[in-house]
């Protein structure tokens, strides 16, 4: 509590003695203290309050604004990456399959070319074959011809080596198949 002095106006008594004020002096003295505060400070006091708390609410609405945003990019980000992990499932699957194609392919060309050589090497050989058996037929028909000419004593003339030779390859061929 407050304690207001003030000094004696009486100068006999001593410099140090002091009256006390009346009770109702500290209580006019607060009311216009409170007065005063009310109508001078309290304002300023009231409007600072008002700013901050203004300026609270900015924040917080600021802040929830950022985390609706933040959300959103969030969302965004997520569609985004799941839509480019699709995009690449399906590049990889496109990619496995135009293998697999490639290799199909290449497996049908490989088992054509090899029977495109299988036969080739077949009609060679089955060509040789009948060479071989036709130069075969007039070595033998030849050989044939000189050992019955020497048994018979006489020499066949070209026309009948000819003929001769002629009819054995055709028993030949029709034996042989």
């Amino acid at each position: 509590m407050m304690n207001l002095f003030i000094a004696s106006e009486s100068s006999s008594e001593s410099p140090f003695h002091i009256a006390f004020l009346p009770p109702g002096t500290p209580t006019v003295a607060f009311v216009v203290f409170l007065l005063l505060a009310a109508k001078f400070v309290w304002p300023h006091i009231l409007q600072g309050l008002d700013q901050r708390d203004q300026k609270l609410r900015d924040d917080l609405e600021a802040a929830d604004e950022a985390r609706k945003q933040a959300k959103a990019a969030l969302a965004e980000y997520e569609q985004e990456l799941s839509s480019a992990r699709n995009e690449a499932g399906e590049m990889i699957a496109k990619a496995r399959n135009d293998a697999k194609a490639a290799a199909e392919e290449l497996r049908a060309n490989n088992t054509r070319e090899l029977a495109e050589m299988k036969k080739t090497a077949t009609n060679e050989i089955e060509a040789a074959k009948q060479a071989a058996i036709v130069e075969l037929h007039a070595e033998a028909s030849t050989l044939a011809i000189a050992i019955a000419s020497r048994v018979l004593g006489r020499e066949i003339s070209s026309t009948d080596q000819q003929s001769l030779v002629d009819e054995s390859l055709t028993e030949f061929t029709r034996v042989s198949k």
